[in-house]
């Protein structure tokens, strides 16, 4: 072997040890750099095919540099402090934001909890107390539109004038590069609440998930063939997708399984609560008090009432079909 092919070999095993190095810290306070960093911050809801690309940039310059790549964000989300605003509705758990990042290959990611008092903090010493003297920061890679500091007064413009007065560098990313058709947080939030899958996993460059328990329910799905397993969220902000009857994928004991999803107050039975229910397809072991994660793939249609079971049993059994199609042409 070559040094050249030596130096390759080394490049590559690196790189691969430090994408399975994912450090999680709860807050700013908890975090002790052992090197200079690359730092980009923000809400990063949903971590889309525009946040991939500020993600990729700093994971590529962390390893040209040998810099420790940080993603500083924040939770609970400011709306719910600054605004009272507890209806808001998000892309990621706080588990599923951390499995996006590793998977990326950034090195640490900071939590920071959200409150009045972090609020307060001006732009400089958010600077100087926080980016520079806690994580002892070498550069910051940020959005074109990105703010900060109390009352959000300070921009790019002044985030630049204190890397100079600081000694770190400032790179922006551009509109064009972040906003991939017009790629945001908001509209993949629509889509969902739409029923337009295929449009936020477009944006996401994934597919929409969510993890729950499986819990019992009426099992009222046994009686006409098609039983479903009752899934719980725990996360009351999780968003889900408007209400109907989904194409999905689920894993269990590292087999991936198809099914149908319904999300809905159950109408023919007169539900008045809103429920999640997935038969999954060639599958019949009992799962209760199993976390599932079920992706989701289409949405098959609105969820209605029935005059009577066996009509809601003609209408999964076309369901099931349109799913077999779907899945067979994947």
């Amino acid at each position: 072997m070559n040094s050249f092919s030596i130096l390759f070999f080394f490049k590559i095993k690196i790189t691969f040890v430090k994408n399975q190095l994912l450090k999680t810290h709860l807050s700013i306070a908890s975090f002790t750099p052992q090197n200079k960093t690359i730092v980009t911050i923000g809400t990063f809801d949903g971590v889309h095919i525009g946040h991939q690309k500020i993600l990729k940039k700093i994971t590529q310059i962390a390893n040209e540099e040998n810099y420790e790549s940080v993603v500083l964000t924040f939770f609970p989300h400011p709306r719910m402090v600054l605004q009272q605003d507890n209806s808001i509705k998000l892309l990621n758990t706080i588990s599923e934001k951390e499995k996006l990042f590793k998977n990326i290959g950034i090195d640490h990611l900071i939590i920071h909890p959200f409150d009045e008092e972090f609020s307060k903090l001006s732009a400089e010493d958010f600077v100087k107390k926080i980016l520079v003297d806690q994580l002892n920061i070498q550069k910051i890679v940020i959005g074109y539109d990105h703010r900060f500091g109390k009352d959000r007064s300070a921009n790019l413009d002044d985030l630049i004038e204190f890397g100079i007065k600081y000694n770190f560098e400032v790179e922006q990313i551009s509109a064009e590069e972040i906003n991939n058709n017009a790629v945001s947080s908001t509209k993949i939030r629509n889509s969902l609440l739409d029923g337009d899958i295929e449009t936020a996993n477009s944006y996401l460059g994934y597919s929409y998930d969510f993890t729950g328990t499986v819990i019992k329910g009426k099992q009222l799905g046994r009686t006409i063939g098609f039983p479903t397993a009752n899934i719980s969220i725990e996360e009351e902000y999780k968003l889900l997708p408007k209400n109907g009857v989904y194409i999905v994928q689920t894993r269990i004991d590292s087999t991936d399984y198809f099914g149908m999803m319904n999300i809905g107050t159950r109408p023919t039975i007169d539900g008045t609560t809103q429920s999640i229910e997935v038969y999954i397809l060639d599958f019949d072991k009992e799962i209760y008090n199993t976390k599932l994660t079920v992706s989701i793939l289409k949405f098959i249609r609105e969820e209605k009432k029935f005059e009577s079971f066996e009509h809601l049993k003609e209408q999964i059994e076309k369901d099931k079909i349109t799913t077999i199609k779907f899945v067979s042409s994947r």
